[in-house]
């Protein structure tokens, strides 16, 4: 094991960065308490008048006390439907809790976002939250208060694969893995809805305030022409005691929660995941110093191993291949205990044994070849992978093309897309084109995926895509034999440059 890393000079270009950077957190952080109030303060104070709580009430009393929750997709449709007047959290909050010491997967509808109406990217929220129950084998837990599907955008959201009826189907599919399910009725839970508590292994309801039907009074009176109110058609009482839908009839929030806390105690251990853990040790460095490395400027290069060095246990790592295919870096490591397989983009620029110079956070044919190699070792031996990225893409050029830099590229997405070890990917910076894809951007399975405050994500850099999209313009209209102005061209150029900017902000990719 090698010791990386050194002490940070707090320069002016460490103080400069650090400021930048922490702004960008201030800023995050704001925007995320605004997101927090959901529907709003006078939304929650309704909520509270009718005796419930607010999802994320809820889930601060469902998981253990002074423990943490990860909340996961905060910022889903963010400044998005906001001609229906937004939906904070796309109205559902989800992450993982510790209940009883045991890690549990919860989702909770936001009634006082459009009453927990499901927009389209809520159903697309949900079926994430699923999908880390399956992968991860976590039991899930659903707190449902919702009106149904939003429907002005029904057509978006009802009959295609990874729709509403998608939610369903893995209900059945995570019974058949044994993966336990527990909904807790809180609210109202209507049409196709009510089969999302009712397919999971037990169900309780709130009494007074929970209802689950196919069909409310509204549409039984439209369809059949009978009169019939919330509580004899769905209500707790109905449920529990006439219908058999429902297993247990609560009083209130409260003593719900508490139900599933008491249900989840006793449910037996399943089998330990087989990756190495020892005690976890602290860097050697302060891990808030990275705010004072991470340069503001994402065109300049710095030294991704000294961001690793206050990552990793002790500062500590087995570098792979070091002295070749320098552009990425490949090493064993431990983190928080853990053992790991490390694929990082080195950011620095770097000089072969030949004397030329390689751009950093460019992937090159070697660099390929080994991380290629690296991920199949890590797969060979059970470790983890984490993959840090700020990548521009893979190297460009005749001299490349001509080296085979697509064939070695294919190699990288390769082994990236058949690995089966756990992936965890961290954007800390750029991540453009296929360099995405073979740092193992989203749709190559990561169980995790996070983006820094300094993170963009693209087909390319804005820069080159804002000349590239001008050109092509400009070229279309000379072709019908309109000449465009230098002071026009700047023009449309800022034009070009400000929407595709906009689109390479961390919360517009977190919206989404």
């Amino acid at each position: 094991m090698a010791v990386i890393g050194n002490e940070a000079k707090r320069d002016k270009n460490f103080l400069q960065f650090e400021e930048r950077n922490l702004a960008l957190v201030r800023e995050i952080e704001n925007k995320a308490a605004i997101v927090k109030l959901g529907g709003g303060m006078k939304a929650i104070e309704k909520l509270h008048g009718r005796g419930k709580l607010t999802a994320r009430e809820r889930i601060e009393k469902l998981i253990d006390p002074n423990s943490s929750f990860l909340e996961i997709g905060l910022f889903t449709a963010y400044k998005m439907y906001e001609e229906y007047g937004g939906a904070p959290s796309s109205g559902t909050v989800f992450g993982i809790g510790k209940i009883h010491g045991r890690d549990v997967v919860i989702v909770a509808n936001d009634a006082t976002v459009k009453a927990g109406a499901w927009f389209p990217i809520t159903c697309k929220k949900n079926l994430r939250a699923q999908e880390i129950s399956i992968e991860n084998r976590l039991p899930i837990v659903y707190l449902v208060d919702s009106a149904g599907v939003f429907l002005p955008l029904q057509n978006e959201i009802f009959p295609d694969k990874e729709h509403f009826g998608r939610i369903f189907r893995n209900n059945a599919v995570m019974s058949s893995m044994r993966i336990p399910q527990i909904a807790a009725i809180m609210g109202p839970c209507v049409a196709g809805g009510a089969y999302l508590p009712i397919m999971s292994d037990e169900a309780l309801i709130v009494n007074k305030t929970g209802s689950v039907f196919l069909a409310g009074p509204y549409l039984v009176k439209a369809a059949i022409g009978e009169d019939a109110d919330i509580e004899e058609l769905g209500g707790a009482e109905m449920h529990c005691e006439i219908s058999g839908v429902t297993d247990y009839k609560m009083d209130d929030d409260a003593s719900c929660l508490n139900q599933i806390r008491n249900l989840i105690s006793k449910f037996g251990r399943t089998e330990k995941a087989p990756f190495d853990r020892i005690g976890a040790k602290l860097p050697k460095f302060d891990a808030k110093e990275i705010y004072g490395l991470m340069p503001t400027d994402r065109s300049r290069p710095y030294d991704t191993y000294q961001i690793l060095s206050r990552i990793v246990d002790e500062s500590e790592i087995d570098e792979y291949k070091a002295g070749i295919g320098r552009t990425v870096i490949t090493a064993y490591a431990r983190i928080d205990g853990w053992a790991v397989g490390i694929v990082a983009n080195n950011r620095s620029l770097v000089k072969t044994k030949k004397g030329e110079l390689q751009i950093g956070g460019v992937i090159y044919s070697d660099s390929a070849d080994k991380a290629a190699r690296f991920i199949m070792n890590c797969n060979q031996k059970n470790i983890p992978l984490v993959f840090l990225q700020d990548v521009t893409g893979f190297m460009v050029g005749t001299r490349a093309e001509q080296g085979g830099i697509i064939k070695d590229g294919a190699k990288m997405v390769n082994a990236v897309a058949n690995s089966v070890v756990p992936k965890i990917t961290f954007i800390m910076g750029n991540s453009y084109g296929a360099g995405n894809y073979a740092m193992c951007g989203k749709a190559y399975d990561p169980r995790f995926i996070f983006g820094w405050t300094t993170a963009q994500i693209a087909v390319m850099g804005g820069k080159q895509a804002s000349e590239t999209l001008l050109s092509i313009r400009v070229q279309q209209m000379s072709a019908h034999g309109k000449e465009i102005p230098k002071e026009e061209q700047q023009k449309m150029l800022q034009e070009i440059a400000d929407k595709y900017n906009s689109e390479l902000d961390p919360l517009y990719a977190a919206a989404r």
